[in-house]
C-alpha cells in the first residue's frame, strides 16, 4: 500500500498530466486564431467581404485558450503571484502557502464560478442561444459552457497543487517533495538536503 506521501504525489501528477494534456491541446487554438484573424483581415480590407461567422470563431477560440488554458498556467506556475516573499521561502514554507492558498481562495473561487454560471449556461442551453448577429456564430450556449469548465478544471489542478504541497509538509525534513515552479519539483521527484 502506498505511503500517503506517494499517495497525494501520485494524485498531485495525474492533475498535472490532465492539465498538461488539455493545455497543450487549447495551444494549438492560437495558431487557427492567427490564421482566422488574417483571413478576416484580408477577406474585409482587400475585398470588401464581411466574415462574421468567422470573426467570431476567434472570440470563441480565444475564450477557450483562456479559460481551459488557466488550469496549465497553474500547472506550470504561469499565475500571477505576489513574489516579494515567496521567493525567498524554502520549499516546506511555499508549500504551506500553495496549501493554505489553493484550499482558501482557489477551490472557493472555483466553486463560486462553478455553481454561480450553472443556471447562466442551462438557461442558455435551454434556448439554443445564439449570436445576435444572424451572421454570427450560433453556438452562444456552448461558449458559455466553458464557465463551468473551466472552474472545474481549474479546480483539479488546485487540488493537484494541493497535493503536491502536501507530499512536501508530510515528508521528512531532510527529504522533501521539492517544488514544481520556483523550487523545481519534476513529477514525483523528491529533493534531499
Amino acid at each position: 500500500m502506498p505511503s500517503p506521501i506517494q499517495a497525494s504525489a501520485y494524485l498531485a501528477d495525474l492533475m498535472d498530466a490532465f492539465s498538461e494534456a488539455l493545455g497543450k491541446l487549447v495551444s494549438w487554438l492560437t495558431i487557427f486564431m492567427v490564421v482566422a484573424t488574417c483571413i478576416v483581415v484580408v477577406l474585409r480590407y482587400l475585398l470588401n467581404i464581411g466574415a462574421t461567422a468567422l470573426q467570431d470563431s476567434v472570440t470563441y477560440m480565444h475564450a477557450t485558450v483562456f479559460l481551459l488554458g488557466a488550469a496549465y498556467t497553474l500547472n506550470k506556475g504561469g499565475q500571477v503571484r505576489v513574489d516579494v516573499f515567496y521567493r525567498n521561502f524554502n520549499l516546506r514554507q511555499k508549500a504551506w502557502i500553495d496549501a493554505i492558498g489553493s484550499v482558501l481562495f482557489l477551490l472557493p473561487l472555483c466553486g463560486l464560478i462553478f455553481f454561480t454560471s450553472l443556471d447562466y449556461v442551462a438557461n442558455s442551453w435551454a434556448v439554443k442561444e445564439t449570436a445576435r448577429d444572424t451572421n454570427g456564430l450560433p453556438y452562444v450556449y456552448l461558449l458559455k459552457t466553458l464557465l463551468p469548465l473551466a472552474a472545474f478544471t481549474l479546480a483539479l489542478q488546485a487540488i493537484g497543487e494541493t497535493c503536491h504541497a502536501l507530499a512536501t509538509l508530510m515528508s521528512p525534513a531532510h527529504q522533501t517533495h521539492t517544488g514544481k515552479h520556483q523550487g523545481g519539483r519534476h513529477h514525483g521527484e523528491y529533493y534531499h538536503d
